[in-house]
């Protein structure tokens, strides 16, 4: 007998774009009395078609998260860093609050530390520089994990191996939407779990034999790219993966619905 089998599903965060007029009354109008912004709403909406669909490893966040992150940031003028990079949490406290509260166990998504776009006018020297954005990303993101967000996922536009190196946890995962070989290497010199679109598979297949590989998340992902992966991996060492760009509540659920096996 032929056996349909799931597989868990993960999220790396989404860009729901900004509420219309409508929509952003409706949303207030349900959190009277709560603290909150445009982005606060964003945020809430990222995560939200997740939970119905059955999403394993829900994440809030995404690329837009970098507003929040910037307004956190002491010593940033314009992208531009002109004095000694401090942070205040407190917003993005208040924000896994509300995260934590909508899904326990949810991750946050955001830009990684170079994605911000931020410019060095002050340290002019990489290696300072480095350190000092990396440790406001830690203390922010760990602010969070006290405040219960379960993890972060860092998304990237490069691999940067001085960024990765200093930023990678268990709790910190680094997402690369549209990554190489060059970049898939550098990402598991650190890590064990790969997120990969499924025309990359025989990279990351090849790349196995020299990196160490704990799980393979294909994002987006059919019925053959599937069938590939579990022909090189055991089920349990594969997750289908997803971002979302638009219509948020079909996509997740579409993506939970291709997530199976037949055995």
């Amino acid at each position: 007998m032929v056996k349909r089998l799931t597989l868990p599903t993960r999220a790396f965060g989404a860009e729901p774009g900004v509420p219309d007029i409508s929509a952003l009354a409706g949303w207030v109008a349900e959190h009277r009395g709560m603290t909150a912004d445009l982005l606060t709403c964003t945020l809430d909406q990222s995560l939200a078609p997740q939970i119905p669909a059955g999403i394993s490893l829900p994440c809030a966040g995404g690329r837009f998260y970098a507003e929040r992150i910037l307004s956190c940031l002491f010593g940033i003028i314009d992208k531009k860093a002109v004095e000694e990079i401090g942070v205040q949490p407190v917003a993005m406290i208040e924000d896994a609050c509300i995260i934590a509260a909508q899904k326990k166990g949810a991750w946050c998504a955001m830009p990684a530390p170079h994605a911000l776009g931020i410019v060095d006018t002050y340290y002019n020297d990489d290696e300072e520089w480095n350190d000092a954005i990396t440790s406001a990303y830690r203390m922010l993101m760990r602010a969070q994990r006290d405040a219960g967000i379960a993890g972060h996922v860092l998304i990237g536009d490069k691999a940067d191996d001085a960024e990765i190196t200093r930023l990678a946890r268990q709790n910190v995962f680094f997402f690369l939407p549209e990554p190489d070989r060059e970049k898939l290497e550098c990402v598991m010199e650190h890590q064990r779990q790969i997120a990969v679109p499924k025309n990359q598979l025989d990279t990351v297949f090849d790349l196995g034999n020299e990196y160490e590989l704990h799980r393979i998340i294909v994002m987006d992902p059919d019925t053959e790219s599937i069938s590939l992966t579990l022909s090189h991996v055991d089920p349990d060492q594969m997750i289908v993966g997803g971002y979302c760009k638009e219509k948020c509540e079909a996509y997740w659920k579409a993506l939970v619905d291709t997530a199976y096996y037949t055995k």
